[in-house]
């Protein structure tokens, strides 16, 4: 598989969209600084993407921004994800049981992209999850839930690959480390996120396997370390792996 983009300027325009995704509405010389690009290559990209319908300008402050036809796109992508109408009343229940945030993911390359999220609302502290967001597997609770149920192989692969960074002072950075907490997901049939991706949340999840049997989706439940405690994560596993066990029979 080649490593560069066989049509340079298919690269440069999703670029530009992701840029502005990042930045919302901005003036072309600031596009220009975040792109690296000069001026008149920027303004044909955004001309193109204009044209499209995937850009607009402000007819008054002159900046560029992203229009809702990505949201349109992403509504589109959604509504064929059969797996959503499966398992949203059992994440609902989940969240309102618990009292707190729950996401679902699905497996994508080396992270795992939120693709529903239930709010909890009897807590005033909420979550800076988007769905549409990713998460890397090595240092989540959702990762490790799906590596859990994948070949040694296939685990080594993703670790291998994957940026491993120390996200916070309890991430782990060590291939034998994280061999070992798969192997007590394995034992326990869920997994933990003890502040490795974001410091003062913890989270608990689960896999769900796809149709065929194979780890493609997980999930978790999140809150602040406060609300946390080890005695609550074994009260809380009990819910998760009964949530588990009614979304995979309804799968069937």
């Amino acid at each position: 598989m080649e490593n560069k983009n066989p049509i340079q300027v298919a690269d440069r325009l999703f670029l530009v969209l992701e840029t502005l995704a990042e930045t919302g509405p901005v003036p072309l010389a600031d596009l220009c600084r975040h792109l690296d690009l000069n001026k008149s290559t920027v303004h044909r990209l955004l001309s193109s993407l204009i044209y499209m319908g995937y850009v607009k300008q402000d007819s008054e402050t002159g900046k560029y921004a992203l229009s809702f036809k990505l949201l349109t796109l992403s509504n589109k992508l959604m509504s064929h994800m059969d797996i959503l109408e499966t398992v949203r009343p059992f994440l609902k229940k989940l969240s309102e049981e618990t009292g707190e945030t729950v996401h679902f993911v699905q497996l994508d390359g080396l992270d795992a992209v939120y693709i529903y999220k239930e709010e909890s609302y009897q807590n005033s502290i909420r979550m800076v999850s988007k769905v549409g967001s990713r998460i890397p597997l090595y240092c989540s609770g959702v990762g490790k839930a799906m590596a859990a149920d994948m070949k040694e192989t296939q685990i080594r692969e993703i670790w291998d690959n994957s940026p491993i960074r120390k996200l916070t002072p309890h991430t782990i950075i060590h291939y034998t480390q994280f061999l070992d907490k798969i192997k007590e997901v394995q034992q326990k049939g869920y997994a933990l996120d003890d502040e490795e991706n974001e410091l003062g949340v913890r989270c608990i999840a689960v896999s769900i396997p796809d149709f065929k049997g194979r780890p493609k989706y997980a999930f978790s439940i999140s809150a602040p370390v406060a609300r946390m405690s080890d005695k609550r994560i074994e009260e809380l596993s009990k819910i998760v792996l009964h949530i588990k066990k009614e979304i995979t029979a309804n799968m069937r």
